[in-house]
């Protein structure tokens, strides 16, 4: 077995240094291997292969026509044609931004509803004053019944997405949500209950709630939402995306758009925004 993985693994490494050494049409190694050269260590057998796919700054990926290619990778390693795109400064910046939902009105208050924030124009406005051409961005939510997404941002769609996790994760039958299901009931939401043991009455404490007196106690129980089926869905969903930027430009389809899930709301809400890369 120690044989074959061995054999294998050279065989790999030699697929490598080949593919390594190869340029586009317009004088780019293949993206994946700009920093790397693995022709040094190793050398590949004399290959025929079919080079159909090209890398294109504009952010297209372009089928070309295949072009045969009789080479191999010693013959290849010499050539001075390699190049990488020039790099300005370093850039590393960070910004929090705050999302009012577009469904709701001042002084109005939560009603534990599910809505879809387009991050996009915010996202797509940082990434201009960064003056960031190659990176990436980090897009966080900043709350436990929030979650962050890439898809279609479109009315109906967001309906489609809160009867379906809501079927998955229905609202426990002590919540406000006119769409709570009777039976349901979960842990988290035992608020009498809560805190549950001293680390989680030391956080409280961390986040401003002096829960050693009786009245501050109830008062942050008073204020507790019924809404574990929101952090339930928020898990599932995740917190997190990471979008490269390539020429100043994120790389997203036609029809992607970065969103905001709210699933305890509508609410005003924060995100955290990082770019990192290369002016």
């Amino acid at each position: 077995i120690i044989e074959q993985s061995m054999t294998t693994m050279t065989s790999f490494l030699k697929f490598l240094a080949l593919i390594s050494t190869f340029t586009t049409t317009n004088g780019e190694r293949p993206i994946f291997f700009r920093n790397n050269d693995f022709s040094a260590a190793f050398n590949a057998a004399p290959l025929t292969l079919s080079w159909g796919r090209d890398y294109d700054h504009n952010r297209a990926i372009k089928t070309r026509p295949n072009r045969g290619i009789s080479t191999s990778a010693s013959s290849l390693a010499s050539s001075s044609s390699f190049r990488s795109p020039p790099l300005g400064k370093q850039i590393c910046t960070y910004k929090t931004v705050t999302i009012r939902p577009s469904g709701m009105n001042a002084g109005d208050a939560p009603r534990q509803a599910v809505s879809v924030e387009d991050l996009t124009p915010e996202i797509k406005s940082f990434l201009s004053q960064s003056g960031m051409k190659q990176g990436v961005i980090h897009v966080i939510s900043r709350h436990t019944t929030t979650a962050i997404t890439i898809n279609e941002r479109e009315s109906r769609l967001a309906r489609d997405v809160e009867e379906f996790f809501l079927k998955i994760c229905p609202p426990d039958e002590r919540s406000s949500t006119p769409k709570k299901v009777s039976g349901v009931r979960y842990l988290h939401n035992d608020i009498d209950q809560r805190p549950d043991g001293e680390e989680e009455a030391e956080r409280c404490r961390e986040n401003g709630w002096n829960i050693d007196d009786a009245d501050e106690l109830q008062k942050w129980r008073d204020q507790e939402p019924i809404n574990a089926h929101s952090h339930l869905i928020s898990m599932m969903l995740g917190s997190s995306e990471c979008i490269p930027v390539v020429d100043g430009e994120m790389v997203i389809g036609q029809w992607q758009s970065v969103l905001l899930v709210d699933l305890d709301g509508p609410r005003t809400r924060s995100v955290g925004l990082q770019m990192m890369g290369f002016g």
